[in-house]
């Protein structure tokens, strides 16, 4: 598999890759995903998302071991920007990294790729997602790459928490 990106993290002498997932990556994508989120899913719900949309779920490595991954899919439907309008969308279902690793430009790195990926392997116009809405540090990067809040989700999350619905243009 080819190495995407390959750069040293926001000046913290910590060099990382970004590369397309693989199976043998999942049970460490798993295990991220347990650790740092509090929406976690189930085995198949990983292999499928790699088996369908794999050219777009990413992971970063550090010293050959995965510290962060980004997980999508593509949807078809009507456009989070124009109802009216059906499109091929993106849809960031999950973006995690480990904490000693955040904050070095990481989660960046995988965002931009992924959405490049959605745009020119899959063909989507738009990407969206959903984050809770106590997430700061996850809204600031996602506006950072252009998303815009698009409305609240009520009641969104197991939790009773909201979210919002987020989105941008490819």
């Amino acid at each position: 598999m080819e190495a995407l990106q390959r750069r040293e993290a926001a000046g913290s002498g910590i060099d990382y890759t970004v590369r397309p997932a693989r199976r043998e990556d999942l049970p460490r994508i798993i295990y991220i995903n347990r650790v740092t989120l509090p929406e976690n899913y189930p085995e198949w719900f990983f292999e499928e998302h790699l088996s369908k949309w794999g050219d777009a779920f990413l992971v970063a490595e550090v010293d050959g071991e995965v510290v962060g991954y980004i997980m999508t899919r593509v949807e078809y439907g009507a456009s989070v920007f124009n109802p009216l309008k059906l499109v091929k969308k993106g849809h960031i279902v999950s973006l995690a990294v480990l904490p000693r690793y955040r904050r070095r430009g990481i989660g960046s790195a995988l965002l931009r790729e992924a959405l490049a990926r959605l745009r020119d392997r899959y063909g989507c116009s738009e990407a969206y997602l959903e984050v809770r809405v106590s997430n700061e540090p996850a809204i600031n990067l996602y506006k950072k790459h252009g998303f815009q809040v698009i409305r609240v989700l009520h009641m969104y999350y197991l939790d009773g928490e909201d979210g919002y619905l987020m989105a941008r243009s490819l």
